[in-house]
């Protein structure tokens, strides 16, 4: 199955069974990076979009849930992935 077609179902069943804010974020769109990161890593390296989820709501501690970019959950492994891309480290950068 080609990425697009298995990325589609992929983000149809995401869509199934997300709720509130989740939703909504997967609605809105993935962002270059995180569509990047799937289909040239994960993708190519399981072939599969099983046990994946994207938009992610976890419980923070100090004030209420954060989401995740993707979570792969399939017991007993838990993993959360965080995506970052240019954008968020750009002020950091330098050429040294």
């Amino acid at each position: 199955m080609s990425f697009q077609a298995a990325y589609q179902q992929w983000m149809d069943r995401q869509l199934l069974v997300q709720r509130r804010e989740g939703r909504h974020r997967l609605e809105e769109g993935q962002g270059h990076a995180e569509r990047l990161f799937l289909q040239q890593v994960w993708y190519p390296a399981f072939r599969s979009f099983d046990y994946l989820f994207g938009e992610y709501e976890v419980a923070d501690f100090k004030d209420g849930s954060r989401y995740l970019d993707f979570a792969y959950i399939r017991e007993p492994i838990k993993l959360a992935i965080e995506i970052d891309g240019y954008g968020p480290h750009s002020s950091k950068v330098t050429r040294w």
